[in-house]
């Protein structure tokens, strides 16, 4: 290993210069480190094998640090806990089964978790491999969207490696632009799939560290049934999270926004988003209407009516995209390729119609285009508002967008209460004036206070 001796940073032997620094690179062993008075760590040997070069983030969970391995003679990634959450016995044990994942996925579109130790100052370190590049979240804060080719591309990749993770009854459920990292190449981006620690193992007699009703992952990607806390989620939120994180690089905005994390969750729950097409209007990259089909159909708040695979929504996004092939094809073509595609078929693209609704859509002609009670509400409380005066309604701030860094949302246990209710309209509702508005206003006022009790708690 090689590195440089301003910034400390590490590269390959066959590597000559920092492109950070733009200073001559020298062996690893024979430029000193900088101590650093307020982290300890830096320069030490961590675990009787890592050698900490310097800090690469910080975040909600622990520290960050490039390291040289001194066995392996590579650089890795050591990812030390923050002492307050090192005394959380099962934040440990999230932190320790990532590891325990890891071994069992295939690498290459999931990042390689090498080691888990405890460290000598009372915390634990997870090692990893050491990437070069950025997360997806920063490139959405600088570009502010993904043009077709990369997200295509992107969409292919993590469609690969989570369809493997999903083969073997593993759910990510923290799916975020935070946990795409994208490594940049002559030929396009090679994704890597981060933070397993997450993660809900639905084999037979799994360890469950999530107390049923326990709502884990970030609030702007969360599938309604996630949002719900209930134990019957499985790989489809997951592809729920896919979709809104390409909605995100589609149209710039993430497809619910709200004040806090119950607003976001209830809008989840009874809201439809907009189209892309809508949502984007005016982006830099054209938005066919083909692709907020596609979009869209793997956002159906009912898990059974909703794309069933991550694998056949980049399929179905590649597809409205004008590409033919799959998702295995693309994951692997060069993204000058795809864009010249993509590019060649827009003009077409963009003046196709919306395509109609097959006769036989059963699904569809009961629910509509959504599943949601957005539209059956504002009907319903336009007949309640003729009743009653209406309240006067409060002022309220911006909508929270998400966080540079991204932090997932938890709420508390709601085991002694049991979980919310589902929020999709069942069969038989009553049709007089009375029933009509009376019932959605139950299932709406009961799922608000569900997702409010379980912000409190």
């Amino acid at each position: 290993m090689k590195a440089c001796r301003v910034c400390g940073r590490l590269y390959p032997d066959e590597a000559g210069f920092c492109p950070v620094e733009g200073q001559e690179l020298y062996s690893a062993t024979q430029v000193p480190i900088a101590s650093d008075d307020a982290d300890p760590r830096i320069g030490a040997l961590l675990c009787q094998r890592y050698q900490i070069r310097r800090v690469v983030a910080d975040g909600g969970m622990g520290r960050v640090y490039e390291a040289l391995d001194m066995v392996g003679q590579r650089n890795v990634a050591v990812k030390v806990l923050h002492p307050e959450v090192s005394r959380d016995g099962v934040a440990v044990a999230r932190f320790k089964r990532e590891f325990e994942v890891s071994k069992e996925l295939p690498h290459e579109h999931i990042v390689e978790v090498t080691d888990f130790q405890p460290t000598g100052d009372g915390s634990y370190a997870l090692v990893m491999e050491f990437l070069y590049g950025e997360e997806l979240r920063a490139t959405l804060k600088r570009q502010k969207v993904v043009k077709p080719a990369r997200l295509v591309r992107m969409l292919s990749q993590v469609a690969i490696g989570l369809d493997a993770a999903h083969a073997k009854k593993l759910v990510h459920r923290d799916l975020k632009p935070d946990n795409l990292f994208l490594c940049q190449t002559t030929i396009g981006d090679i994704v890597k799939i981060l933070d397993f620690g997450s993660v809900k193992d639905k084999t037979t007699g799994a360890k469950k560290l999530t107390v049923m009703g326990t709502t884990i992952g970030s609030p702007f990607y969360m599938a309604p049934e996630q949002a719900q806390g209930l134990e019957t989620l499985d790989q489809r939120a997951d592809v729920w999270a896919l979709a809104a994180i390409a909605y995100e690089c589609i149209a710039g905005v993430v497809p619910f926004k709200g004040n806090s994390g119950p607003a976001i969750l209830l809008e989840i729950l009874t809201k439809e988003p907009q189209p892309p097409s809508v949502a984007g209007k005016g982006q830099k990259h054209p938005i066919p209407p083909s692709v907020d089909r596609a979009i869209l159909a793997a956002m159906k708040k009912t898990a059974s009516l909703r794309t069933p695979s991550v694998g056949a929504l980049a399929d179905q996004v590649g597809h409205a995209y004008g590409l033919e092939g799959d998702h295995l094809k693309w994951a692997s073509t060069p993204e000058e390729q795809l864009d010249a595609q993509i590019s060649s078929k827009m003009e077409s693209l963009m003046r196709a119609p919306e395509p109609e609704k097959k006769p036989h859509d059963v699904a569809d002609s009961f629910f509509g285009e959504g599943d949601s009670l957005g539209a059956a509400m504002d009907g319903a409380f336009a007949g309640a508002a003729a009743a009653a005066p209406a309240a006067p309604i409060p002022t309220v701030s911006e909508p929270m967008q998400p966080a540079p860094g991204g932090g997932s949302f938890v709420t508390a246990p709601m085991s002694a209460r049991g979980t919310m209710p589902d929020v999709a309209m069942p069969a038989g509702v009553p049709t007089s004036r009375l029933g009509w508005w009376l019932v959605p206003v139950v299932v709406v006022v009961a799922v608000l206070a569900g997702v409010l009790i379980a912000w409190l708690m």
